[in-house]
């Protein structure tokens, strides 16, 4: 789930509308212009990043895992470290982020290192 600038993801329209509407309430619930120049455009970009840091909601995990099975006689621990993460805490819908670290013994059964990622990203 990588965001390029120059390649965005394709969002809801109708969702990213209603959910601007709500944001552009919200600033004008602080008192904000919301017919200012810099604040046009403000509830619509907030509506597609909240969707885009909310998406992994939408993901299953264990699909992630399995699209990239293979059978491998390997025992030796897989280790993937410093995998980037940015979340949302629920509770106050406040950005966090830091660096997560995998690790599983395989019995027979690998996946690729990008889809431990991808479930971090996701999880």
């Amino acid at each position: 789930m990588d965001f390029d600038i120059n390649h965005p993801v394709p969002f809801d329209t109708e969702k990213t509308a209603k959910i601007a509407e709500h944001y552009q309430q919200i600033l004008q619930l602080l008192g904000e212009d919301v017919n200012r120049e810099g604040l046009l455009k403000t509830p619509e970009r907030v509506a597609r990043s909240m969707q885009f840091l909310m998406q992994g909601y939408e993901l299953n995990p264990e699909e992630i895992i399995r699209s990239a099975m293979f059978t491998e006689n390997y025992r030796q621990m897989v280790i993937v470290k410093d995998i980037d993460f940015y979340s949302m805490c629920e509770h106050h819908i406040l950005p966090f982020f830091g660096k997560a670290h995998v690790a599983y013994i395989p019995n027979k059964r690998i996946t690729g290192l990008s889809k431990i990622a991808r479930v971090v990203e996701v999880a």
